[in-house]
């Protein structure tokens, strides 16, 4: 007798499982709309934010389209692509785990690099922000995005904290992985608005660090990772 092997599942790769039985019966044929995420995650029993994860992954592979303002509409499926797409939300780190971790992790990370920044960091820091403000647009996302991870690399650095240094660089080169970029795009980086305005929240901090005013680097940091959850969360007034 054989048994396959047991493997624990992430919540949003149970949602793309069913979405992909769904398209397999023919539920949703290639160009037809998907429910919406509020309604899959009440059909599912999760929520929001979990759908949102297990959509990345398909959007990631190119199974579905997101249309800004429209909705998820199915491309042309096949079976190596349904499989890559459960591969990637299993075997990378989940998007929400990381922003629960650089939600907790950042803020005091700021806060310490206020106290601690050399002039030449805190006029790094101005200048990445500057950069980030000339990208803000959904045309150059990926130099947007690259540019975005070394501000939070080089706030790192400043705090002068080598176990610090080599806790939360692994977590923010998380940035890296091809679920989190995709869906950072698809919730987070969406249009120029709202690139603008994450880059603006950077542009809080760096100048809080460079003020040496730590509850204010603090408070920024939290307010950009705050964004981020409501928008996750569905609430697209934050934007």
């Amino acid at each position: 007798m054989e048994f396959r092997k047991v493997r624990p599942t992430k919540a949003s790769t149970e949602v793309a499982e069913q979405i992909l039985e769904a398209i397999r019966r023919g539920a949703f044929p290639p160009e037809s709309k998907l429910p919406s995420e509020a309604e899959l995650a009440q059909m599912m029993g999760v929520s929001r934010p979990t759908v949102r994860e297990a959509l990345s992954g398909l959007a990631a592979v190119g199974l579905i389209e997101a249309r800004v303002g429209v909705g998820n509409f199915v491309r042309q499926p096949t079976e190596p692509l349904a499989h890559q797409a459960l591969l990637l939300l299993e075997s990378e780190a989940s998007c929400l785990e990381i922003m629960e971790a650089r939600t907790m992790l950042e803020p005091p990370l700021a806060e310490l690099a206020a106290q601690k920044r050399t002039d030449a960091q805190a006029e790094d820091l101005e200048a990445m922000c500057a950069e980030l403000s000339s990208l803000a647009d959904p045309e150059t996302f990926d130099a947007y995005f690259a540019a975005d991870k070394r501000f939070h690399l080089a706030l790192v650095e400043a705090t002068g904290n080598g176990l610090l240094v080599a806790v939360l660089v692994p977590l923010i080169n998380t940035m890296d992985e091809r679920l989190y970029r995709e869906f950072t795009r698809d919730y987070y980086l969406k249009d120029a608005g709202s690139i603008g305005e994450v880059a603006g929240l950077h542009g809080e901090v760096a100048a809080a660090v460079r003020a040496r005013r730590p509850t204010q680097a603090r408070s920024a940091m939290r307010a950009h990772w705050k964004r981020m959850w409501r928008l996750v969360q569905g609430d697209e007034a934050a934007s």
